[in-house]
């Protein structure tokens, strides 16, 4: 370049989201000795879903980015609803999305002791003390949006008092839900959450992990900033609805000897059409029997995505392509559709398998005679290489690539027209059977010898359809479960009055074809395998399947409806 030329503009540097603006200005300004260190805390109440993904991808991502930590911890306070099932399946879903931990797994139970005489410093500081109003007493005077609450009149109990009914509380004393412990904070406050909260409840249930050591459990919002502290977080990444509870985080930090400050900053949440992110819902869906279990391919769970055949870098994917907002949006599930398509063609292997298999008896073959073929495994991977595919006389194609009575610019098989039959021959259709009812039995056709492979006719005549096919002798039974979108609406709990969200579930939403018959080559493959069955969809095996008898699971057809919708703005 010459000295006179002007100097080649550089790309500018990808925009950061917000929050990695706060994480930068932090750093540069010193703030937690430079160090970034975030947390995932799951309630083990449910399993995961797609939304959790987002914060996932969002917590471990930019620990990553800046060279941080993240710990997994899981918020168990409330040992009425959790399960070591679900601390199990939260494990593996983290593991399965492509992130780690190391030995940096806690539980807000590691903390109960401390977090218990963090209590009872709070009590000795007069900013705590024990209620008796029951829960409907508390809620009348706990005020409205517009109208300030009334203090609890146990409010000015003496400190010495309020120490021996914690005490008490703790010693199980009293019944369930008699008494709570309560920060003293302001009832007059504009924020419902700081009119002196709920710091610990009576509840009597076996814990998964400390048994019947406590009788008491502290609540999330205290228990929260409490755990963040006690680990070092820097940054406590939380969505939306925990905004206006920042208050009150803030003034557990700043009320206790807390060895850390955390800041916790807010982003909205994963919405996307079609899917209910409710674990309360999820749950009411599996024990009501509307879907086999948590991890049915219907769920929006991370074990149901990961069952139907969704790979981890294609959500992880989708979860960069919508990026980190700060107001609520709702994102078209066709987006993250197109995202496991982009992935899976790039690296899903290609087999034919036909749904709705039609027998094709080919007359001029020799009978007896096996041909095997050479087809490509994926046209998008060089490195996938070719598979060799049996041919025989009898080969079954899908009954929708034949017409008796072949509309307009129908360009596959129908009586006295040619098609490709892929990697292989040009055939033609010359005659059919029918049963008594005039059901299309079997189609009777000829092949052109010449035309292996894709070769063009030695005639120059033009062959416009191309159709998949299974050599009948060497098919693979299979079942194939077509899964569509479990709702019918994109708001599934947009519901009329008096109607629960179960109206919107999509009657379709799963059809299970035993017909099927797939090429010799998908026999024994592992559950979790994917591949795409050409000209049909994506689809994965399936953990029910068994030495005889293949089980396949449809993650998502070929069609791809986000570009459209680009399309049109």
């Amino acid at each position: 370049m010459a000295a006179s030329d002007p100097p080649v503009p550089s790309s500018p540097a990808p925009s950061l989201d917000f929050i990695r603006q706060i994480v930068d200005a932090d750093r540069s300004s010193g703030a937690h000795q430079g160090r970034v260190h975030t947390r995932f805390p799951p309630e083990p109440n449910g399993y995961l879903h797609i939304g959790h993904a987002k914060s996932i991808c969002l917590n471990f991502g930019v620990a990553q980015e800046y060279g941080g930590l993240c710990n997994l911890r899981y918020d168990d306070t409330n040992p009425a609803k959790e399960d070591v099932e679900y601390v199990d399946a939260i494990r593996d879903d983290v593991r399965w999305l492509g992130f780690s931990w190391d030995d940096r797994e806690f539980y807000a139970s590691d903390y109960f002791e401390q977090l218990y005489q963090y209590a009872e410093m709070l009590i000795r500081d007069g900013l705590a003390f024990v209620d008796d109003q029951n829960a409907d007493e508390m809620r009348t005077t706990r005020g409205t949006l517009t109208e300030p609450g009334t203090n609890s009149p146990y409010r000015d109990r003496s400190v010495d008092e309020n120490l021996d009914l914690f005490r008490r509380m703790r010693a199980g004393e009293f019944a369930d839900g008699s008494r709570v412990l309560r920060a003293k904070i302001d009832m007059a406050s504009p924020n419902i959450n700081m009119r002196d909260p709920v710091l610990y409840r009576i509840r009597r249930a076996t814990h998964h992990r400390t048994g019947d050591t406590w009788c008491i459990y502290p609540m999330y919002d205290y228990a929260h900033p409490l755990s963040d502290a006690l680990e070092g977080i820097t940054h406590s990444l939380c969505t939306l609805e925990f905004e206006d509870h920042r208050p009150f985080y803030n003034w557990c930090i700043e009320h206790l000897p807390a060895p850390s400050q955390p800041q916790q900053i807010e982003f909205a949440r994963l919405n996307l059409t079609y899917t209910l992110m409710s674990k309360r819902k999820l749950l009411k869906l599996v024990q009501d029997g509307v879907v086999s279990g948590w991890n049915d391919p219907r769920m929006p769970t991370l074990a149901g995505i990961r069952r139907r055949g969704v790979p981890a870098a294609a959500l992880r994917d989708f979860c960069d392509r919508i990026g980190v907002a700060k107001k609520e949006n709702v994102i078209d599930v066709a987006l993250l559709e197109h995202c496991v398509r982009e992935d899976l063609n790039r690296h899903a292997r290609r087999v034919m398998a036909v749904l709705d298999p039609v027998k094709v008896v080919i007359e001029n073959y020799p009978a007896g005679q096996v041909e095997t073929l050479e087809a490509v495994n994926n046209p998008e991977d060089p490195a996938a290489g070719v598979r060799q595919v049996p041919f025989s006389r009898e080969i079954y194609i899908d009954r929708d690539d034949f017409r008796e009575d072949p509309p307009k610019k129908y360009f596959r098989l129908s009586p006295g027209a040619e098609v490709r039959l892929r990697w292989a021959y040009i055939i033609r259709c010359t005659s059919v059977v029918k049963d008594a009812d005039g059901t299309i039995t079997e189609i009777r056709c000829t092949y052109d010898e010449a035309t292996g492979r894709s070769s063009t006719p030695a005639d120059g005549r033009k062959v416009k359809g191309t159709i998949h096919w299974v050599s009948a002798p060497h098919a693979i039974d299979v079942e194939a479960r077509l899964y569509d979108r479990l709702f019918t609406t994109e708001d599934p709990e947009a519901v009329p009055e008096g109607k629960d969200f179960v109206v919107n579930l999509n009657p379709a939403s799963l059809e299970v074809v035993t017909a099927c018959k797939a090429e010799p080559s998908v026999a024994g493959l592992p559950a979790g395998t994917t591949m795409q069955f050409e000209r049909t969809g994506y689809f994965c095996v399936d953990p029910d399947s068994t030495s005889s008898r293949l089980v396949v699971n449809r993650t998502v057809g070929l069609r791809d409806t986000w570009a459209k919708l680009e399309a049109r703005g």
